[in-house]
């Protein structure tokens, strides 16, 4: 269940002990004075169980305003348990007594394990992102610099039969009726069955004949469930198939498509999905030699603070997320903003003086490279 800070000071209090040791106008300063305000209790309710159940969490003021130093310092998950426990800065942003002796790193995961999974999974985020805009410290700059870089996927690429195989197997298991019907009706391969089909790899016909039996096999179960109307889950599988299956195959030799005869096509396929499994990922270049698997994260920063902007996950391959056409986005998106800015506040105020000497990039951005993406430091 939730639990909440006490309401009373303790005597080895670290604000009303070594508060005075903290830099006013500082981001402990900051935390030590609103985080209540910033990430109230209430925010992130939905996380626990009904009160009574189970023994009480952290207090969310207090993991949340963790959280965000982490981010801001770039700190590794024991790199951050270290400094609530021994950094007299940190134990008064976050209202601990000096003698708290902090917790597991492990407990990081956890909180953003919850927070991932929950409906609004970039909370922190956008608490941090809210405070930032409402110091007007970016108000009057307008230069941006933008950058991107590909995060790997760990989902292993998938060729055309596995794909074709894999997604008939889906749509079983999410259409309706989708599993009776490839039962009775698709010849090509026994869809039960998980893997490869069985066949002389080494014989080009056999290959083919077997490209043109799952192709047909997709195309049929696609056409027999066209007009269902289906749930998302469902709607998005029979989707994927039809995608699969005429993402790599042309027809054969002397062949229209209209008899049933078709081959794995010469030239990969723009923008090809490369695996079922997590169809989002795309192939991606950074030279001829170095082929990357994956997404790519986009950022947009201003160039004097280092604040981050913007930030967007996009596919690695396309156009539309290029760093150009994500650029257009970020500048659409912050002129779209600019007259919804707030007038700072005391506690914004604060926040403005802390940011203005920022000399790294510090905005929520980071946080999002603490939920579990490759190459992140445990």
């Amino acid at each position: 269940m939730q639990g909440f800070e006490r309401m009373d000071r303790q005597f080895t209090d670290a604000a009303a002990l070594a508060g005075h040791l903290v830099p006013a106008g500082s981001m402990f300063a900051f935390l030590a004075a609103h985080r209540a305000g910033v990430f109230p209790d209430a925010d992130y309710a939905d996380l626990f169980a009904s009160p009574g159940v189970g023994r009480p969490s952290l207090p969310a003021t207090q993991m949340a305003a963790v959280l965000t130093l982490q981010a801001l310092c770039d700190y590794s998950d024991r790199e951050t348990a270290e400094a609530v426990r021994f950094d007299v800065r940190w134990k008064v942003a976050i209202g601990v007594p000096l003698d708290d002796p902090g917790f597991d790193p492990s407990s990081l995961v956890y909180w953003r394990k919850r927070i991932a999974k929950s409906r609004r999974p970039h909370r922190v985020n956008d608490a941090v992102r809210q405070v930032i805009e409402q110091t007007g410290i970016l108000r009057g700059r307008r230069r941006r610099a933008a950058d991107s870089t590909i995060i790997d996927d760990a989902v292993a690429t998938q060729d055309t039969v596995i794909q074709l195989v894999s997604a008939i197997r889906k749509v079983a298991r999410e259409v309706p009726g989708a599993a009776e019907r490839i039962a009775q009706a698709c010849t090509g391969h026994d869809y039960s069955k998980p893997g490869k089909p069985k066949i002389d790899w080494d014989d080009p016909e056999a290959k083919d004949a077997l490209v043109s039996a799952l192709v047909n096999d997709a195309s049929a179960v696609v056409e027999a469930f066209r007009d269902a109307e289906l749930e998302e889950p469902a709607a998005a599988a029979l989707a994927l198939l039809a995608l699969v299956a005429g993402q790599d195959v042309e027809p054969a030799e002397g062949s229209d498509g209209r008899d049933g005869r078709w081959r794995i096509a010469r030239k990969v396929a723009e923008d090809r999905v490369i695996s079922v499994n997590d169809p989002e990922a795309r192939h991606t270049r950074k030279s001829q030699q170095a082929r990357r698997d994956g997404y790519r994260a986009h950022v947009a920063a201003d160039p004097e603070t280092g604040i981050i902007t913007d930030e967007k996950l996009t596919r690695a391959a396309g156009q539309e997320n290029s760093d150009p056409a994500v650029a257009e986005e970020f500048v659409a998106a912050e002129a779209g903003g600019a007259d919804r800015a707030g007038v700072a506040g005391t506690a914004a105020a604060q926040m403005a003086r802390w940011t203005g000497t920022a000399t790294r990039p510090t905005a929520p951005g980071n946080y999002a490279r603490r939920s579990g993406m490759p190459g992140t430091r445990r």
